[in-house]
């Protein structure tokens, strides 16, 4: 019998997490035939390096084929405090405890979902549970556990879930 994947993936990256920004297309005509193709440029500075970043970890952490099947992700997303933050006797008390500024988490979210396609999973349409925090700290980057969820059963309409009935 061939051991199967770890049950919960874990990969760490450190570095600024950058957004997935707005996406743009072009229509780029090939030389001599005058055929038009599109192109998708993504709009965020520093977006490219955070992605291949990500994709790194993700290579060195879970060299092994994508996971297949329904997928549960959380992800842990570290920021640097702003400067602004830090008096001469450390954190000023008006300093906020949360990162409720941009980037937004969703972009956050994207920009990992995207470069763990075809690495950590097939498609990120496999996410099928997700939860993301954004949070200060010392080490900038993102944490990332994901697991593939075993089937779930069914009570008179009723899905199962880790032994929780869910309506």
């Amino acid at each position: 019998m061939t051991p199967g994947p770890p049950p919960v993936v874990v990969v760490e990256v450190r570095g600024l997490p950058r957004p997935a920004g707005s996406k743009r297309v072009f229509l780029v005509a090939r030389k001599g035939t005058g055929e038009r193709r599109p192109v998708v440029v993504d709009d965020c500075v520093g977006g490219r390096d955070w992605r291949a970043s990500v994709q790194h970890a993700i290579a060195r952490q879970h060299p092994a084929e994508p996971l297949r099947g329904p997928l549960e992700l959380s992800l842990y997303f570290t920021m640097p405090r702003p400067e602004g933050h830090q008096g001469r006797r450390g954190l000023r008390p008006s300093a906020p405890p949360y990162p409720a500024r941009r980037p937004d988490v969703t972009k956050l979210i994207r920009a990992v979902e995207d470069a763990a396609t075809g690495l950590l999973w097939v498609d990120d349409a496999q996410i099928v549970t997700q939860t993301a925090t954004k949070r200060y700290g010392e080490k900038p980057g993102v944490v990332i556990h994901c697991r593939r969820l075993e089937a779930c059963g069914e009570r008179g309409g009723r899905h199962v879930i880790r032994g929780d009935v869910v309506e």
